[in-house]
């Protein structure tokens, strides 16, 4: 079955293209850039080729990704505080964001500790958020909650809910580096919270659905979710980390 070549497209552009390996290097990072910018190429016959969200890095590359997609609608999203496992000093964790702020970086993801989620340490949890959240210094900060280390839904939703309150501009489920990564449920979840918080307090969030889709079919999924709960969906209020996912969209797209 062909998918729909106008979903594709907007596909294309609600992707945080990311690469966070132990060998990154600059040539990677600037080719991840390059593509994210055209991800099509150049030879695509389009008035308005789409760009991708995001790019995520480490906060050494805040820097060149922010050299390279100064002028585009590219973002630049680095991992910071202590990432993926969050278990490093408040103090580091800050110093870490700083350093991405400076070097470029317009958006901040960060994992909450879950060490101190699930001792039920939920005050320290929601204080490090407030304090990475005003080291961002105007950055957008993308709180991840890595949900395959909480228990249950209530777990998922009261993490969502101390996130929020501490200043989240969004809400990500996982860090690629878990023993899972995002599901239809948490995703649901995390909307649901992202459109109440909106309801009570006039505050925009997003959601950003991360680890393991790697489908174009399954990511459709996900923005059909996302356009029934939080809709109509736009890279400002819904986003798909991906790493691998791009070259099938790509695929499809060849083929639709």
């Amino acid at each position: 079955m062909k998918t729909d070549h106008t979903k594709l497209l907007q596909l294309i552009t609600l992707l945080d293209l990311t690469t966070l390996t132990a060998v990154d290097n600059e040539d990677d990072v600037a080719m991840l850039c390059q593509r994210a910018v055209e991800p099509l190429g150049y030879d695509h016959g389009l008035e308005n080729p789409p760009s991708c969200a995001a790019v995520c890095v480490w906060p050494v590359f805040a820097g060149l990704a922010a050299d390279i997609t100064e002028g585009t609608s590219v973002g630049v999203a680095c991992v910071a505080g202590g990432f993926p496992f969050a278990q490093t000093p408040l103090t580091s964790k800050i110093s870490e964001i700083h350093y991405a702020v400076d070097e470029g970086a317009s958006e901040i993801d960060v994992a909450i500790n879950r060490g101190a989620f699930l001792a039920g340490e939920l005050e320290e949890v929601h204080d490090e958020i407030a304090a990475m959240k005003d080291a961002c210094s105007g950055a957008h900060l993308k709180v991840i909650l890595e949900t395959c280390d909480l228990p249950h839904e209530d777990a998922v939703r009261q993490a969502a809910q101390i996130a929020l309150q501490a200043g989240a501009d969004f809400l990500k489920t996982s860090t690629g580096m878990g023993r899972a990564g995002a599901t239809m449920a948490d995703v649901g979840v995390l909307l649901e919270e992202a459109v109440a918080w909106e309801a009570a307090t006039g505050r925009a969030v997003g959601v950003k659905a991360a680890g393991g889709i790697k489908s174009a079919y399954d990511a459709l999924d996900y923005v059909e979710l996302a356009n029934s709960l939080h809709g109509p969906v736009s890279p400002v209020n819904f986003r798909i980390g991906a790493s691998s996912l791009l070259d099938d969209v790509l695929a499809q797209l060849a083929g639709s």
